[in-house]
């Protein structure tokens, strides 16, 4: 049996703030699967924005232009 990994704060933030991006990525018109696909894509580039402190709609807006 697999054992359970426990993510420290700042690793659960940053994953509850690409959700939210997620949403706004829907939101601008990709489909749920294509805003996933991007943000595993472009990861350093949204852990960057996470930590330069954008917003999850800053950063959706700034992966939508």
């Amino acid at each position: 049996m697999a054992k359970k990994e426990v993510l420290d704060e700042e690793t659960l933030a940053l994953i509850h703030w690409c959700i939210e991006v997620e949403g706004f990525l829907v939101a601008g018109g990709a489909t749920q699967k294509q805003a996933q696909d991007h943000i595993e894509e472009e990861v350093e580039w949204f852990t960057d924005q996470f930590y330069d402190g954008l917003t999850p709609e800053e950063a959706a807006k700034e992966a939508l232009a």
